[in-house]
């Protein structure tokens, strides 16, 4: 079953539920992947459905740091509430132990060699291994820190 599909059934199931933060929070990521498939003339496949949800958790968090920063711990909670529902779509997230094996078998395959030059190959290799299985931040930090020693 597409992500797609399982977003629409469990829209389903939490209106028969009457799940209705759920039910919101499904509703807006319908949205915003209508919103992309309107605006770029596709149809959207798994991939970039993950890529949607990726950019929603993002979104969250900048919002949830900026909520408590002000002292609006209530818009913070509806944030994280929001947040948790989005992240059950994607899948689970690698240990950097994991990203550390990825980084190395990648620089491998790439044939790179190290210093800042290799970083892009390196990159263009890992990016559609790892997309939504681990945060690309974090993900750049460690690869920089890899080619560096």
């Amino acid at each position: 079953m597409s992500l797609k599909q399982q977003l629409t059934d469990d829209m389903k199931a939490a209106m028969k539920a009457g799940e209705k933060d759920r039910l919101a929070t499904i509703r807006l990521i319908n949205a915003a992947l209508k919103q992309k498939e309107v605006d770029e003339r596709i149809e959207l496949d798994d991939a970039a459905v993950l890529a949607v949800l990726e950019k929603m958790v993002k979104q969250r968090k900048d919002s949830i740091t900026q909520y408590e920063g002000a002292g609006r711990d209530d818009l913070a909670a509806v944030e994280k509430a929001e947040m948790a529902i989005i992240q059950a779509y994607l899948p689970a997230q690698l240990s950097e132990a994991e990203i550390d094996a990825a980084i190395q078998a990648a620089i491998a395959e790439a044939n790179a060699g190290t210093g800042p030059a290799a970083m892009g190959k390196v990159m263009g290799v890992l990016k559609p291994k790892l997309a939504g299985k681990a945060d690309m931040g974090l993900v750049s930090q460690r690869l920089k820190a890899a080619l560096a020693g």
